[in-house]
């Protein structure tokens, strides 16, 4: 049995062009950096993700802006949003939520967990268990949850913007393959440049928290935008160096794990929207490269030897990306 939810705004009846899709993400990324200072090309990533119908996941120090980056685009987009903190002792009905038995009516109550908004922040999801973690992984593949037997529908658009703290081990879960693999990008913030710190300091020089953001896109706006993200062309030369790269990590000596099928599409998927963020309506291999790392280093593995060598997956894509020449078409 399927239950249909409410899908929020329709997407507009004509699908934007790429002037304007360009236009939509520079009115984004202006709203995010008036509390993100510079993280252009973190704040690029999220973009494409968002655009791409892809879900992100955030890793990197505590005190880098994770969490303040998924706020601020939430807030950016007049739509629903949640936070969900994860801790240990969150279960499942926790996220997707809960039947309660009506006294009254004698019939069970569906009460929505906080996964039914168009935004949900996971903050700080490898503190969850696996089992409180895999709640997610039907909503981030088919934009719906089932309990009890009862399929509903989750609103339209829908992101999962998760956050992570990779050196933290206490306390924390492992994300298993499959959850890392339903993440279109996994995101590294990095620390600023000194100009960029400085001009932190000077902007929020004493104020307790960063601004408040209004809304600069609709629902709708994001729906057509994606639209014109799939109808970005791909034309063979590009769609042969997507393959290229994918075949070069399937074939590498330090990987136990390549890339699968699923990472092709999302390779390619993100690359369209990283086409679409410049106003093209074609897909360069700069578009590929650029999009290779944040799309494929979570979803390949390391063998023992190039772990004991401080090798990360990050690395190997990059050294893939050396080696790996573009094909030229035919």
């Amino acid at each position: 049995m399927a239950v249909k939810q409410s899908t929020g705004a329709r997407a507009a009846n004509q699908m934007m062009d790429g002037d304007a899709v360009r236009a939509l993400a520079e009115r984004l990324r202006e709203n995010v950096q008036r509390v993100i200072v510079g993280r252009r090309e973190a704040i690029d990533q999220v973009l494409a993700a968002v655009l791409s119908s892809g879900h992100v996941l955030i890793e990197d120090l505590p005190g880098t802006g994770k969490t303040t980056l998924c706020k601020a685009l939430a807030s950016s987009l007049d739509c629903s949003f949640s936070r969900i903190q994860f801790t240990p002792d969150l279960v499942p009905g926790d996220v997707v939520g809960v039947s309660i038995f009506d006294a009254r009516s004698h019939e069970f109550d569906f009460r929505q967990g906080p996964v039914f908004a168009n935004v949900v922040l996971a903050d700080e999801i490898n503190r969850a268990t696996p089992r409180t973690q895999s709640a997610l992984l039907e909503a981030m593949q088919e934009g719906q949850v089932s309990v009890d037997g009862v399929t509903r529908m989750l609103p339209s658009p829908f992101l999962v913007a998760a956050t992570l703290n990779p050196v933290e081990m206490e306390g924390t879960f492992p994300l298993p393959e499959a959850q890392l693999d339903r993440f279109l990008l996994r995101v590294s913030m990095g620390y600023p440049t000194p100009e960029e710190e400085s001009e932190l300091l000077d902007r929020f020089r004493g104020r307790p928290s960063p601004p408040e953001l209004e809304p600069v896109a609709t629902p709708a706006d994001i729906l057509a935008a994606r639209q014109c993200v799939q109808a970005v062309r791909v034309e063979p030369p590009a769609r042969n160096y997507v393959l290229a790269l994918i075949g070069a990590t399937r074939n590498h000596d330090k990987l136990r794990l390549g890339a699968s099928p699923r990472a092709s599409l999302a390779l390619q998927s993100a690359a369209q929207a990283a086409a679409a963020l410049e106003g093209r309506r074609f897909v360069v291999a700069d578009d590929v490269k650029r999009m290779a790392i944040p799309v494929l280093s979570h979803r390949i593995i390391a063998d023992a030897s190039a772990t004991l060598r401080g090798m990360d997956t990050a690395r190997v894509v990059s050294e893939i990306l050396r080696s790996v020449a573009v094909p030229l078409d035919d």
